[in-house]
């Protein structure tokens, strides 16, 4: 039989063993709700914003571009034709001259001192042919009664030769001294502008001087010459042979349009050492812009693409496969596409394979971008969550 002790003493423990199975209990649930609750859907990625553009037709026009220099239209150097003392300048150094404009002047006394010596030794001349015609006519008379003989006859014949050979002398002496007289006046045989002054008024000059009084330049028009490859040779050919072509001057780093024109001519000649042609072009230099000696590029334009497929350039991105695009699709996710690419044009390159037009392509933060990314514009500023950041 169980004691009064030992009842006592099991009746006291039971609590703890109840406490207990429900505690095992409990933690048995919790960890079979943990074990089997279904795992929470991941939150999708927030939409990376890019910049978005427009797969489009349009005409884009083919250029081929060179490096040239810009040379005056006509260059001459001003000399004296005469030798004497520079009286007057007439001209402002950087002065924009018209064609006949007097530029200088030589002291001209010598000059008409022997034009007038020249015509007073034909006026001389001229007397004494007057006479010895007249003496002539008389002699010719008195032949045929014999009152004069043959030989005073041809005598005088010769007479009149020699002195109407020396009044044709004297008068080509007048032309020349006339000439020389005007050789004082020293115009300029262009319209250009003046450069720097390279004789002061008061100096000796004389007509075998090499340096001149001053240069003048035609820089209105002006030309350029510049070199193209020689494999673009047929497309400028081409070109030409449809028509006028038309080149655009621009600065050495291809910021500023300074000037449009047209092509010259193409050198009759591939220079071997270079692989190069030049080529020559005419601009009207209406502003300036274009100065003898500058360094320019020069875009031709051979051809014009009507209605081809574009894209920015900035939408393109290189992978080992070549060339590729992230298009975007209606959901606002990425998948790349290769391209074949044509012509480019500054920000504008032609597609020859791979889109198609009204197609959105991605034109900013490509790096950011996996196939399946999603997108948004990044014109929206609002933030606003989009159809791509729901989860």
């Amino acid at each position: 039989m169980t004691s009064v002790g030992e009842l006592a003493h099991s009746e006291k423990g039971r609590p703890w063993v109840v406490g207990g199975g429900i505690l095992v209990a409990l933690l048995v649930g919790y960890w079979l709700w943990l074990a089997f609750k279904p795992a929470p859907k991941p939150k999708a990625p927030p939409a990376v914003p890019v910049d978005i553009a427009t797969v489009k037709r349009a005409d884009v026009p083919v250029y081929v571009e060179g490096l040239g220099t810009v040379q005056a239209f006509y260059t001459v150097t001003i000399t004296a034709r005469v030798d004497g003392q520079l009286d007057a300048v007439n001209f402002t150094e950087g002065q924009d001259v018209r064609k006949g404009a007097e530029l200088a002047q030589i002291d001209p006394r010598p000059f008409q001192a022997a034009l007038e010596a020249a015509v007073a030794a034909s006026a001389r001349d001229t007397a004494l042919l007057a006479n010895a015609k007249r003496d002539l006519a008389r002699y010719e008379e008195l032949a045929p009664e014999e009152l004069a003989s043959k030989q005073t006859v041809d005598t005088q014949r010769s007479l009149v030769a020699q002195l109407q050979a020396q009044v044709a002398g004297d008068e080509a002496n007048v032309d020349n001294a006339r000439t020389q007289l005007a050789y004082t006046h020293i115009v300029s045989p262009i319209s250009g502008r003046t450069g720097l002054r390279m004789v002061d008024p008061g100096n000796i000059v004389h007509a075998a001087d090499a340096g001149g009084i001053v240069v003048v330049t035609q820089v209105q028009p002006i030309a350029t010459v510049f070199s193209l490859p020689e494999d673009q040779l047929g497309q400028v050919n081409d070109a030409l042979s449809r028509g006028p072509v038309a080149a655009i001057a621009v600065s050495r780093d291809r910021s500023e349009e300074l000037d449009r024109g047209t092509i010259a001519l193409v050198d009759n000649q591939i220079d071997p050492t270079t692989g190069t042609v030049r080529v020559k072009a005419t601009f009207p230099n209406l502003g300036h812009k274009l100065w003898p000696g500058q360094f320019i590029n020069v875009r031709v334009l051979t051809d014009t693409r009507k209605q081809v497929l574009t894209i920015p350039a900035s939408a393109l991105q290189r992978g080992p496969d070549g060339v590729f695009t992230y298009v975007i699709d209606k959901d606002s996710a990425v998948s790349p596409v290769n391209l074949t690419l044509g012509e480019q044009n500054g920000d504008t390159v032609v597609v020859e394979k791979g889109l198609e037009a009204g197609q959105q392509v991605v034109a900013s933060n490509q790096y950011r971008l996996q196939p399946k990314s999603h997108v948004r514009s990044s014109a929206d500023k609002s933030g606003a969550q989009t159809k791509a950041d729901a989860p």
